[in-house]
């Protein structure tokens, strides 16, 4: 131990000094402790606070008073002897920091140079120091902002005066060998001297590209990135690769400048001021294809989205112009002229398989885009997870999701976080997304400190151990090393990497924008700044590595391209289903007339995979109550009767999966269920070994072909992860449950930009399937209502436009935009699940599920109603489907007579409406169910109201203006189609909940009134009051009412009375829907 003696005194006080000051930093102390001399905050810069006193943490800590003292006075030595003895005896016996130190200077020291002095050593400790503060602070130094105006103060801990060092010592060698590091400290070359690390040091960290990635806990990550960043000869290109980049930078300027000539007052949000951003996504995609990526998912908000689609992607330029122009509406022969409403030319998506540089095809593919930014985040991570899944990609590394951000989103939009969190779950990773984060140094009008609280726009991704590289946006070699960089480091660590190009906007927030309003004198130096396109041709031309005449062919072969699609735009007729995948060959739009399909399954094959569903492992010890549920499936199943809703839901997933679909529910506790009802996986009550029988249906079936998976505690990106999935294969059944009905106002983004509009806007179908639970049972007002009207809202099916009763009807579920049904029985939601499946197009479905019917006793079906048998009760006689209206159970004739009510009801309030009419002994009362709310079932209730001429009820189980109320237009226009005369008669209650509450929170206040004479004020009733006409009504109601004959319905004279005219009367009630039984 004498090489711990050998120092002098005025040396180790030299050296506990400097290190006293560095172990008050995290270098040595692992975080938090203050860089001391660092100056004020500068006046302007564009991180959004300033910048923080701190460098990245030390794995393990080790005490200042270690550093100061223990291995520092020769006092000490006796202590340090003994840690050496353990070490030696046993190197976990010591802490972390005292292993690492004995490995790197006393066995390797010792072994290199025996006659390494204590004072070497100890300076060589002191050199480590600042290798390690420019490997974590390094990029406070960088010249990242193209502007320059960014003041940054430089970090103490980056001058090497700070650890005693001074130019005398720039010759002078130093061991720095670390035994498992790369990089500088590599043991391959132990020792250089201080003037060759400081060079590679400000080469390798301070230049226009900053890295972050020491706060990244894995030792192997962190030395791949080391030899990556600090072997400067990787940043060299040859003269043709020059000229490549050199091409691709020319088209990104051109292009802008050709839409800012033609069109001067159009909106188009311009890349100008980050145009290397193409160049450097190419380069991206081609190392990437080079690296096995065979299909690239892109998504992007609309700053440069013009030029990423018509230079990455590879939009004809002809089509882009030709929108810009006004465009024609696209035709396809043999479909007729649906267009959609369509969207702003920003929005846009296409796909292309594009040629690389390396000679291979990479298919790359643009998702369509709302204007909420972010938004689109977890739809590309949900296409990407599937196109994964459909081409066996099961390592990841042929499909790659690539994801643009602005700054001001990427710091301040909640779902770029969800949708980073999903990125190392199971069931939901893609092996790694890459980030390029357009920098523009300012949102919209809103300055960086007003927008964010982190240091940088990319903080949030430290979350995730993702390494972050900080790039100058005028530095086109910058930009494509650390594009390709990105692309390495995904195909390596299959995680996520952040690119932050830090550049600037030259023009306003759109092209008509004045940005000097706000950004003064940011915008008084853009307006002298050279392009990127200047920078890098007049570098070239200094450098000799390319001539004039070469730049000015480049640009000319480039206009004159632009000017010829600029020509031909004025003729062009777009495909409109020109990035489709193949996998939606053969499916209609919805000016093709569809083919009605059964969803029935034969009797053998139900009684198969029931029989599979339900047979657990004979040493799987699942829990007691679970072992008991299954017991009741088995005898559900080989009886053929009472069917719940769980099993109903199993069978219409195993009779998909035997036929060759993929199945896959998501959502939070989707695998046991929110009311403890699907039990998908059970648990080993001793071993904890999880069991699925959804996954053994069949011999050597594939894990994935059944999915189900408990969610992160998220709406917004999961409901939009599964709408990504949904979109890729239409082959698939993709479900989102939430957790209760009214979770899905977290996600409305997803539900307003997206699920309800998207085919209208992109032409882009999606047979997602939305499980709401829903229903009035007493717990209050928070998951009580799904909000039913809310999607009834956001229907295109026009309530004041009487539909055409002609053959095409089967056109109208085709030609609105999804599917809203409020299922009552096992069996109909058995076949509404399936017929998602079994017909050529595809809509979102949204399924009002039920809770308290679940384990209903009423609520139950035979097994005979899933087979395929013909001959079954109901509208649609062609053979077993999903019956949008269920009539009576009584089964009367064609044309009734002594019927004197007939109650059309969705949803729950049937059971309740059925069990009065049972103790009344009501013989005189039909009692309908309407289960598909959207598209309307116009056909089937004028049918059914041909057969009831004499008086008509419908009632609901939802408030006025806060459920299926809003259907009552539907039922007038289909009374006035069979010229049933009708006028409207509201009865509600008069007040309303204050704040739009849907539902109090005592089960006995929920339990409905008794039906025993006029209104009173008991627990839960209001007086209520009778208004006519069509008014605005606030309030809440049960049902509708359409009378015909004065006191035909045993009101008496009185009632009588209140109906002028003998007409129809349709009555908004708001009391006890047994009443109207009455």
């Amino acid at each position: 131990m004498g090489l711990f003696r050998a120092a002098s005194g005025l040396a180790r006080v030299a050296l506990r000094r400097n290190l006293a000051r560095a172990a008050a930093s995290p270098f040595a102390a692992g975080g938090g402790g203050a860089l001391s001399g660092a100056r004020g905050a500068p006046a302007r810069y564009f991180h959004s606070t300033p910048p923080r006193r701190f460098a990245a943490p030390a794995p393990r800590a080790v005490p200042l008073s270690r550093l100061t003292d223990s291995f520092l006075d020769g006092t000490s030595s006796v202590y340090l002897e003994e840690l050496q003895r353990a070490w030696e005896a046993d190197p976990t016996s010591v802490d972390e920091s005292w292993d690492n130190f004995f490995r790197n200077f006393v066995g390797q020291a010792a072994a290199t140079s025996p006659g390494l002095s204590g004072q070497t050593i100890q300076e060589s400790m002191r050199l480590l120091l600042l290798v390690r503060a420019y490997q974590v602070s390094g990029h406070m130094k960088a010249k990242l902002d193209p502007l320059g105006l960014e003041e940054r103060p430089v970090p103490d801990v980056l001058d090497p005066a700070f650890y005693g060092f001074s130019e005398a010592d720039l010759d002078r060698e130093f061991f720095l060998g670390v035994w498992r590091m790369a990089g500088f400290l590599s043991e391959n070359r132990p020792v250089q001297t201080l003037r060759s690390v400081l060079e590679r040091l400000e080469q390798a960290y301070c230049g226009t590209v900053g890295y972050e990635y020491m706060h990244i806990p894995d030792r192997d990550k962190c030395n791949w990135l080391r030899d990556k960043i600090e072997t400067v000869s990787l940043r060299e290109y040859t003269y043709d690769r020059r000229q490549v980049m050199l091409d691709r930078l020319i088209w990104s300027t051109q292009f802008e400048n050709f839409l800012a000539t033609k069109w001067t007052t159009a909106k188009r949000f311009g890349l100008e001021g980050a145009e290397t951003l193409i160049p450097g996504m190419k380069e991206m995609f081609d190392r990437a294809a080079d690296l096995g990526v065979e299909s690239i998912v892109i998504g992007m908000p609309h700053r440069g989205r013009l030029n990423v689609l018509g230079n990455v992607v590879r939009k004809p330029l002809r089509q882009i112009f030709s929108e810009f122009s006004g465009g024609t509406k696209p035709v396809n022969e043999g479909e007729g002229l649906y267009t959609g409403t369509g969207d702003v030319k920003y929005h846009l998506g296409t796909s292309y398989d594009r040629p690389t540089r390396g000679g291979k095809h990479i298919h790359l593919s643009l998702v369509a885009n709302p204007s909420h930014l972010e938004a689109v985040d977890p739809v590309v991570a949900g296409k990407t997870r599937a196109k994964q899944y459909y081409s066996n990609d099961r390592d990841r590394t042929k499909n790659l999701g690539v994801l643009l951000h602005g700054d001001g989103s990427f710091s301040g939009q909640g779902v770029v976080y969800e949708t980073l969190h999903l990125s190392a779950l199971e069931n939901y990773t893609t092996g790694g997304t890459i980030h390029l984060v357009v920098n523009n140094q300012v949102a919209f009008t809103t300055d960086p400190r007003s927008g964010r609280s982190s240091q940088y726009c990319t903080d949030v991704a430290k979350a995730l151990d993702a390494p972050i590289f900080h790039v100058n946006g005028d530095d086109l070699e910058a930009v494509v090393h650390v594009c390709e960089l990105a692309a390495e480091w995904r195909q390596t660590f299959h995680s996520d990497v952040v690119v932050d190009i830090v550049c600037y906007r030259r023009f306003g927030h759109n092209e008509i924008d004045e940005p000097s309003f706000t950004q003064p004198k940011m915008y008084k130096v853009i307006r002298s700044h050279p392009s990127a396109l200047e920078i890098y041709q007049n570098k070239l031309l200094e450098s000799g590595k390319i001539s004039k005449e070469d730049i000015d062919r480049l640009n000319k072969k480039v206009s004159t391209i632009l000017n010829e699609e600029f020509k031909n735009s004025k003729d062009y007729v777009p495909n409109k289903r020109d990035w489709l995948s193949a996998y939606w060959t053969g499916f209609k739009s919805p000016e093709q007339i569809s083919r009605i399909r059964n969803t029935g399954v034969k009797p053998e094959i139900l009684k198969r995979v029931g029989e599979a569903m339900t047979t657990l492992p004979e040493n799987f010890k699942p829990h007691r109550a679970v072992k008991k549920i299954f017991d009741q499936r088995r005898q559900m199943i080989e009886t053929g009767e009472g069917i719940d809703w769980a099993v109903g839901e199993a069978l219409a997933f195993v009779t998909l999966i035997v036929e060759g679909n993929h199945v896959r529910l998501s959502g939070q506790d989707v695998e046991r269920g929110t009311f403890s009802h699907r039990h998908s996986v059970i648990h080993d009550q001793e071993t904890g070994e999880q069991y699925c029988p959804l996954d053994h249906l069949v011999m050597n079936q594939d894990e994935e072909l059944f999915t189900v998976s408990n969610s992160s505690l998220s709406e917004f990106a999961v409901l939009g992860f599964e709408l990504g999935y949904s979109m890729e294969n239409p082959n698939a059944l993709v479900l989102w449950e939430a957790q209760f009905g009214d979770f899905a106002n977290g996600a409305q983004v997803i539900f307003d930009q997206f699920l309800s509009s998207g085919e209208s806007k992109w032409l882009r179908q999606a047979g997602l399937v939305v499980c709401l639970p829903h229903g009035y049972d007493g717990q209050g007002p928070e998951h009580s209502s799904a909000r039913l009207e809310r999607f009834l809202q956001m229907s295109d099916d026009n309530p004041y436009v009487i539909p055409e009763m002609d053959p095409t009807l089967r056109k109208q579920i085709q030609q609105c935009n999804w599917q809203v049904v409020n299922v009552t029985t096992p069996a109909n939601y058995f076949h509404v699940l399936r017929r998602q499946i079994h017909r050529d197009f595809r809509k979102p479905l949204i399924v009002m599920s039920p809770k308290n019917l679940l384990r209903h006793k009423d609520c139950k079906s035979n097994l005979s109603e899933f087979d395929d048998l013909a001959g079954h009760p109901g509208f649609d006689k062609q053979g077993t489907r999903f019956k949008r209206l269920i009539k009576d159970q009584n089964n009367h004739k064609d044309l009734e007579e002594g019927i004197n009510r007939l109650v059309l009801c969705s949803g729950k309030v049937y059971y309740e409406l059925d069990e009065e009419r049972r103790k009344t002994e009501r013989t005189d009362v039909a009692i309908c169910r309407v289960e598909q709310l959207c598209p309307f079932p116009y056909d089937l209730i004028q049918r059914e109201l041909k057969r009831y001429p004499s008086t008509f009820i419908k009632t609901s189980s939802s408030f006025l203006l806060h459920g299926s109320y809003l259907t009552c237009h539907e039922i007038e226009h289909s009374c006035i189609l069979i010229h049933l005369p009708v006028f409207l008669l509201y009865r509600c209650r008069d007040r309303v909940v204050p704040g739009g509450a849907d539902e109090h929170g005592s089960v006995q206040l929920h339990q409905p009134a008794p039906a025993d004479g006029d209104e009173g004020t008991g627990p839960g009733r209001h007086r209520g009051h009778q208004v006519r006409g069509q008014g605005p009504i606030s309030g809440h109601c049960n049902g509708l009412l359409l009378g015909a004959r004065p006191g035909a319905d045993g009101a008496g004279a009185e009632g009588a009375a209140a109906r002028p005219h003998q007409l129809p009367v349709l009555i908004l009630m708001k009391e006890n829907p047994c009443r109207f039984l009455e």
